[in-house]
């Protein structure tokens, strides 16, 4: 059996004839060959036996930009809590709430690990049955068949020490409240090919035909941008306002029914709040109310509850396309990459991230 391991690269030595970075797996830096993987300091990838094989495109650093300040605020209270366990993915640690983030309360001593996968929390809780551990579930339609394996194991194991602080998003719902913002004029669409390995094509041919622009379902290598922002180009010259597949070899029309029938067992639409987007109709997932035991913020009880903050940070604005990054008051002064207030800073896949390390004066 070959296993592949995911880890951060911190930084890249270019000095001798291979490219070679130093990654952070879980706290262990190792010396990692990246000769064949476009990468940069902050991306993640996958290494086996030394090499570095693939770049990660990470969903849980894309979920960063749009979970509410107020569900870190959540997860900051969580853990606060002295019999609490809080896990969460690499990139979470660092975005900021209403009130800092998990990285600063973990630098006061609390218990918060960095975990690879949500099925990592099982043995946690069973090495501390005398703690109650969390798992901050974020992402988008591809990550939630992976929260239901873990909710499957919790409820068949009857684990009562394990529970979930949900924050996940739907897709297609959100691009339809964005392509009706007046102030974003989107002629045409890049479906993400991983979302749709997973719902398929069926909505996005709906929302083709609800908002008439063309779509082209895609991968993020190089070459599968071109090319769907090719048969974007060619759909919208031709005047044809549809969904077309330029990712074949991955995403099948009718996407992974399993994974859909096992995310409809355990959640459920409602309107969620998103990061500097405010509250989109039916564009979150919950647990279903048989569920709702399993869910930390009712376990916990918590006082923070979601709603509009006033805040400096215009990274909302950004994310739609409305201003640069340096129109932001913020921007390069009180927020950089050490130090980030709005999420698309904190990750390197971030527009903020990507500005600052790139800009030139």
């Amino acid at each position: 059996m070959c296993l592949a391991i995911p880890g951060k690269i911190l930084d890249i030595d270019t000095s001798c004839s291979l490219r070679m970075a130093t990654v952070d797996f879980g706290g262990i830096h190792k010396s990692i060959c990246i000769q064949y993987v476009d990468a940069e300091p902050g991306d993640f990838i996958l290494a086996h036996a030394g090499m570095a094989i693939t770049r990660l495109d990470s969903e849980e650093a894309e979920a960063t930009f749009v979970t509410h300040e107020d569900t870190i605020s959540q997860a900051i209270e969580i853990a606060r809590n002295p019999q609490t366990i809080f896990c969460t993915f690499g990139d979470m640690v660092r975005v900021p709430g209403t009130k800092g983030s998990l990285q600063q309360l973990k630098a006061e001593g609390k218990d918060i690990r960095i975990v690879y996968s949500p099925l990592d929390t099982l043995r946690i809780a069973s090495e501390n049955p005398e703690k109650q551990v969390v798992f901050f579930a974020i992402g988008f339609e591809t990550t939630t068949p992976l929260y239901t394996l873990l909710l499957q194991e919790i409820v068949s194991r009857k684990i009562t020490n394990l529970s979930l602080l949900t924050s996940l998003f739907t897709i297609p719902a959100a691009i339809s409240f964005l392509a009706q913002d007046p102030e974003c004029k989107i002629d045409g669409l890049l479906a993400a090919g991983h979302v749709c390995s997973i719902t398929g094509l069926r909505e996005y041919d709906a929302l083709a035909e609800k908002l008439k622009l063309p779509i082209a379902v895609t991968g993020f290598e190089p070459a599968d941008l071109l090319y769907g922002i090719y048969q974007v180009i060619r759909l919208k010259a031709q005047g044809i306002d549809r969904t077309i597949n330029a990712y074949r070899r991955a995403v099948p029309t009718q996407g992974n029914r399993m994974a859909r029938q096992k995310t409809e067992r355990f959640f459920t639409p409602y309107d969620a709040y998103w990061r500097g987007l405010g509250k989109i109709p039916v564009s979150g997932l919950r647990l279903r109310p048989e569920y709702e035991q399993y869910e930390a913020r009712n376990r916990f009880l918590c006082k923070v509850k979601p709603g509009i903050q006033a805040s400096a940070c215009r990274a909302g604005e950004i994310m739609k396309g409305k201003i640069s990054p340096e129109k932001c008051p913020l921007f390069g002064n009180r927020c950089t990459p050490d130090t980030p207030l709005g999420a698309s800073m904190v990750s390197s896949e971030g527009a903020c991230s990507a500005f600052y390390r790139y800009r030139t004066n």
